[in-house]
């Protein structure tokens, strides 16, 4: 049988921070727990407590039905200048 990794416990930083209320507007305090494809991640990797994590997931989709954040990034649709395909 393979052994078990043992990773470091992660504490949650909003409870550290004694947040009660995580705001949408916020993007600097959201940012921390997007991926650099703007997916939520886990709490696995963020270390969150379970009330934080569903606070962050509600302000995730919050803001990106807002237009602050964006959905997903695609690496395959990047395009150099998206101004040129306008036709005007």
């Amino acid at each position: 049988m393979a052994e078990r990794r043992k990773y470091k416990k992660r504490y949650c930083k909003y409870c550290e921070a004694k947040i009660d209320f995580i705001d949408y507007k916020d993007t600097n305090s959201i940012k921390h727990s997007l991926s650099e494809r703007y997916k939520i991640m886990p709490r696995r990797l963020t270390g969150n407590c379970k009330r934080h994590q569903e606070m962050i997931s509600n302000a995730i989709k919050r803001a990106r039905q807002a237009a602050l954040v964006p959905y997903t990034v695609s690496r395959k649709a990047i395009v150099a200048y998206p101004f040129d395909n306008i036709v005007g």
